[in-house]
């Protein structure tokens, strides 16, 4: 994600903040690589969320800037389970037992959790209880897959294991749109694994699709979302194309690459996000937020108790990020195969998981901007009561310059009243804008300086 002076809708995917371009290794820090006890000994562990990575995929598609490989030679899932089991087991010691430790939420995400075999889930599954002490049966847990790996047996083993919500990779149901976007699968392959996926029972399923493909028009991405809404699925996620550096669309040097603007393709992506969020709100579904659609009166598969502006969050894997108060910590991120194959080699040879890694500390100013960006990307907006009894503050108080410029563009709802701060439809269609003039100038200048590798 590269943050850069266009003031077009699309310049970066906000689904964290700082994002992990702006993580440095803590062993330059002052006060070096701090002990996993140290830095939760303080910390509320009553309503955590436990992330789990699995850095593999039969396929990297051509979009995909995410922490990857494509496929586990020499039994490498195997070592990888191992060195999840050995991190499991000392960052739960890590948490101590002075206090109640309980896990409100659990994802198993990637890469594809699913290209784990079933045997290899129900490892996985045990590694979260056994180890951590998650009960997956009683708290929302949410898992990944695509259409050629949600095969009937592993998504047997995932229903049995408490699986609340499915996530399916589908992207486009057009065959040309997916060969476009570097995608190679078949509709009938897709439509077969949301048969199976259904047959399994999980009460909350939820599509992806894509918009902004090469030759996508209003028409075939009305196909698209047709097809998702035949399977009435309780959840939509309608994403924008990006292309990043080092990805396959990148590499071809497609319409939009990283450093080039194509105002073209942005008032193409624009819309047919307008498009397809006009089409799903006629259809029953409520927007949660410039993604996300839920069908009214569906299943939530949510966390009740957990909130990811203020609560704890582990981490396990190489690619995955926890969050304690003042510091969110992860191991080293990469794009290219080649150095991402390196950070998993090192990760399956660890032995100890004592000490974070690679992070950014979070300190008061940046807590408040990662509070605000948080709540107010979200459709329901941010209650001002909320975040003064947080911080003590007021957040026109603490942002006025970003918050007025919001406002000037229409991009906050004037009628939502004086105690929410909430956007307009406007300033949702814009949130991929909007969320990263909240960066502060320190996170901008490490996203800057970070070499992509």
């Amino acid at each position: 994600m590269t943050v850069t002076a266009s003031t077009g809708p699309y310049r970066s995917y906000v689904y964290a903040y700082p994002h992990k371009t702006a993580y440095r290794p803590l062993a330059g820090h002052p006060a070096g690589r701090p002990l996993l006890r140290e830095l939760w000994a303080a910390e509320p562990k009553d309503a955590l969320s436990l992330y789990v990575h699995i850095p593999f995929c039969e396929v990297r598609c051509g979009f995909c800037n995410l922490f990857t490989r494509i496929g586990a030679p020499d039994e490498l899932t195997t070592r990888y389970l191992d060195a999840l089991d050995r991190q499991a087991t000392a960052v739960r010691d890590a948490l101590g037992d002075e206090e109640r430790v309980r896990f409100a939420a659990a994802a198993f995400g990637g890469g594809t959790p699913t290209f784990l075999t079933a045997g290899e889930l129900e490892r996985l599954c045990d590694i979260a209880e056994k180890r951590m002490g998650a009960d997956l049966r009683s708290v929302p847990l949410a898992v990944e897959t695509s259409p050629a790996t949600a095969t009937a047996d592993r998504l047997g083993v995932l229903a049995d294991r408490g699986t609340t919500r499915i996530s399916i990779g589908v992207q486009s149901f057009v065959d040309a749109e997916a060969r476009a976007a570097v995608r190679p699968q078949h509709r009938s392959d897709v439509e077969a694994a949301l048969g199976r996926i259904r047959d399994a029972g999980i009460p909350v399923l939820n599509i992806d699709l894509i918009y902004g493909i090469d030759g996508q028009t209003e028409e075939s991405w009305r196909t698209s979302l047709d097809a998702a809404l035949a399977w009435r699925p309780e959840e939509l996620y309608l994403y924008p194309l990006y292309v990043r550096a080092l990805t396959g669309l990148g590499r071809q040097g497609a319409a939009g690459a990283v450093d080039g603007a194509d105002p073209a393709w942005d008032e193409q992506r624009l819309r047919l996000y307008r498009a397809g969020r006009d089409h799903l709100l006629a259809h029953g579904y409520e927007q949660v937020s410039m993604r996300m659609f839920r069908r009214t009166g569906a299943h939530r598969a949510g966390p009740d108790d957990y909130a990811c502006q203020t609560d704890g969050m582990i981490g396990l894997g190489c690619g995955a990020r926890s969050y304690t108060s003042s510091l969110h910590y992860s191991f080293d991120y990469a794009v290219e195969m080649r150095e991402i194959r390196g950070i998993i080699d090192g990760f399956t040879a660890t032995e100890d998981f004592s000490r974070a890694e690679v992070g950014r500390y979070v300190d008061g100013d940046e807590a408040r901007r990662r509070h605000l960006l948080q709540s107010l990307l979200q459709a329901e907006g941010m209650p001002h009561d909320g975040y003064r009894e947080r911080f003590g503050t007021d957040p026109f108080g603490d942002f006025p310059g970003e918050l007025g410029a919001f406002e000037e563009r229409g991009w906050l709802d004037g009628t939502a009243g004086p105690g929410l701060l909430r956007l307009s439809p406007e300033g949702l269609a814009h949130s991929d804008a909007l969320g990263p003039e909240l960066f502060s100038p320190a996170v901008r200048a490490a996203m800057a300086a970070y070499e992509v590798k």
